[in-house]
């Protein structure tokens, strides 16, 4: 199936459900190793058991389509920071997400959103530098990888840095004013250790 092995795709068939596949995100190793040099594949997720944002959103997606749910991502656009990178899903009506980040509050998202821009919104709190400074200022549309089919995305052992670049490049939509945003104070330092609590720093 979409040209995976048969143990590959035993696998993502055992990540039935959203949670199955955070689980399965939260229980590889994140990918710093690499400062940004690689944009594994699915399989080579597996493989390699390691992702960062963008690697393990394409994992969900894989996650989510042997499962009937389109491979969707959501780009994040930050000032002064990294972008970072949300695989989204649809139950009755309402949108959830799954993400691998170095902060904690950047993961997981149950579907009780009825919008992408509430979704989002959800993360702002929690979307911060290692300065402490809210960095999130724009995110994009629901983008569909099975335009990358011809790349074949899911098994490639290329790097799928086409992928990235479609991410980077596509509309993105404000959050918020570039007069607010200067007007953001810091986050808290209790948020702030939660935050970055584990986290693997460059």
């Amino acid at each position: 199936m979409y040209g995976l092995t048969r143990a590959e795709t035993g696998i993502l068939r055992r990540l039935s459900t959203p949670e199955k596949v955070q689980r399965y995100l939260d229980d590889l190793t994140y990918n710093v190793e690499s400062d940004g040099d690689t944009v594994r594949s699915p399989r080579r997720v597996m493989r390699d058991r390691t992702a960062h944002c963008a690697e393990g959103a394409f994992l969900a997606a894989a996650a989510f389509r042997i499962h009937g749910q389109p491979p969707l991502l959501v780009d994040l656009e930050a000032d002064n920071d990294d972008d970072h990178v949300l695989a989204v899903y649809r139950d009755r009506g309402l949108w959830g997400s799954v993400a691998t980040s170095k902060f904690s509050g950047l993961r997981f998202r149950a579907p009780v959103y009825r919008t992408i821009r509430e979704l989002v919104m959800s993360y702002f709190e929690d979307y911060f530098n290692w300065d402490g400074d809210r960095t999130l200022r724009a995110y994009s549309r629901p983008l569909s990888l099975t335009r990358f089919d011809r790349f074949d995305w899911m098994t490639a052992e290329e790097d799928l840095w086409p992928v990235v670049e479609w991410l980077a490049e596509a509309h993105h939509t404000p959050l918020t004013r570039p007069a607010t945003a200067r007007r953001l104070p810091r986050v808290d330092r209790r948020s702030y250790q939660a935050g970055v609590f584990g986290a693997p720093k460059h």
